[in-house]
């Protein structure tokens, strides 16, 4: 094998693949190596299913690592735009760099790759203009914003498919891909990214491992997504490259039957509703929301397990799942979320014997825990069979629990039935971002020739997003 790269992408999630294609498809002769800690798409799978709870893979995590990252094992949505959007509402930072218009482009252009490879030719959330019009004012009676964005759904099982052909697309043209391989440091030399230590996965959590890899690189691209979020915290703190304190997401996966969300599930598919409420007016957020979904779980660094939710093409449930995220700042003295949601993680996986916990809406409101034999009387059938009974008050918080709470009861208001005391809370769910890290124009950091892109450092959020970073930079790169 080489040891000297014109290109080092490390992380193979949607913005290092779709750097990677961009730059085969502009021409460029540049040799590419591709570290990802995790497998190939086809050697991913989580034994869940067989099982009927989460086993703690070792060395990592299927669903979070490998090709395409969680993007091959999450319900795979791409988020659009409406054509009379002035602003970008979701996604991220990347609107701030390119402008409004540069970055409806970049979407539509990146779109038409992924319907190309195989994603779902139906926008969902175009259909129903008037019905979602009325929605956002009955919303906004409330304090509550509707962002309505069109999205097109791929489905678990089909991102899975799509990101295989995507893999062999790269494999056929030449990108090197070492896969298992775990980026354990940077070369960097007066302030100059020179290359990257490797090591096999298998090692990963051995910190006295001492026969690193040294591989070279003219460049490096850091698209380690939120799975990596922690790694690119140590690497700045280490490398001194400049970031800034960053946010952590912190909440619950809220799962309630089809029947409330109806009107929600029909005419937009997914809905992101925005509050600040009393008294502490946080930004609370829905998320990520899944008809007729399953609630499921990813292991991330140290065993943490964390709730999260997938919904199929073809396999359906009788119920809607979706995230309610309070987004948590720190500044001084404290200036470190990821290491507070990763204190709430690991309080909450203690109380759940190292999986999540899921309550009865009616149990937290009338002050008790959960027990076995009240979801076996339960309307709701949780999805997700490995989640341990429970109080998940204890791990939560004050704060984070009192802004979930309110924002139920207020879409309780225009959504009827989404304060049903049989509803269920899964905890925890925690969205990870690194420290933000300061970035040019051109994406790069304060590294000379280090660029980062994605989700991990804080640009982008979502797969369209990270996809539409990745071909921007293969355009200022090539």
């Amino acid at each position: 094998m080489n040891n000297k790269y014109d290109l080092i992408i490390i992380g193979a999630g949607p913005s290092g693949i779709f750097l990677a294609y961009e730059l085969i498809k502009l021409g460029s002769k540049k040799k590419i190596l591709m570290i990802e800690q995790g497998k190939k798409v086809e050697d991913r799978f989580c034994p869940i299913e067989k099982t009927g709870k989460c086993i703690k893979c070792k060395p990592l995590c299927h669903i979070t690592n490998g090709f395409s990252g969680a993007g091959a094992f999450s319900d795979g949505k791409l988020s659009l735009y409406n054509p009379e959007d002035t602003e970008i509402h979701v996604g991220g930072n990347l609107h701030e760099y390119l402008g409004i218009e540069k970055t409806k482009e970049l979407i539509d252009y990146t779109d038409k790759i992924y319907l190309e490879f195989g994603a779902d030719p139906k926008i969902e959330g175009i259909e129903f203009k008037d019905e979602v019009a009325k929605i956002k004012e009955e919303a906004k009676k409330y304090d509550v914003t509707l962002y309505d964005v069109p999205v097109r759904h791929l489905g678990t099982e089909k991102a899975h498919e799509l990101y295989k052909k995507l893999q062999h697309f790269l494999e056929e043209h030449g990108v090197e891909m070492r896969f298992s391989t775990v980026v354990a440091d940077l070369i960097v030399t007066n302030n100059v990214i020179k290359g990257v230590k490797t090591k096999p996965a298998k090692y990963v959590e051995d910190e006295t491992f001492t026969d690193f890899e040294e591989i070279y690189g003219d460049s490096v691209v850091i698209g380690v997504g939120r799975k990596g979020a922690n790694w690119l915290s140590d690497m700045c703190a280490r490398h001194k490259i400049d970031s800034r304190s960053g946010i952590v997401d912190i909440g619950v996966r809220y799962e309630l039957p089809d029947k409330f969300m109806a009107d929600i599930n029909k005419y937009m598919y997914e809905a992101k509703f925005v509050a600040r409420l009393a008294p502490y007016h946080d930004k609370v957020r829905t998320f990520c929301q899944n008809p007729s979904g399953f609630v499921s779980t990813e292991v991330y660094d140290k065993n943490i397990t964390l709730a999260n939710g997938h919904s199929y093409k073809d396999r359906k449930s009788t119920n809607t799942n979706l995230a309610l995220l309070v987004s948590h700042n720190f500044t001084y003295p404290f200036n470190q979320p990821i290491e507070y949601g990763r204190n709430v993680a690991e309080n909450s996986n203690k109380l759940g014997n190292g999986n999540v916990l899921v309550q009865r809406l009616g149990d937290i409101f009338n002050g008790k825990r959960t027990w076995d034999k009240d979801l076996k009387t339960n309307s709701v059938v949780p999805t997700q069979k490995s989640a341990v009974a429970g109080d998940i008050t204890y791990a939560l918080g004050y704060r984070t629990m009192t802004n979930i709470l309110e924002f139920i009861k207020t879409l309780d208001k225009f959504i009827p039935g989404f304060a049903d005391p049989d509803n269920l809370l899964y905890s925890p769910e925690i969205k990870f971002y690194s420290n933000q890290v300061v970035i040019d124009n051109n994406f790069e950091t304060s590294i000379k020739n280090l660029y980062s892109i994605g989700d991990g450092g804080g640009l982008t959020r979502g797969l369209m997003m990270a996809s539409c970073s990745g071909v921007h930079l293969a355009r200022i790169l090539n």
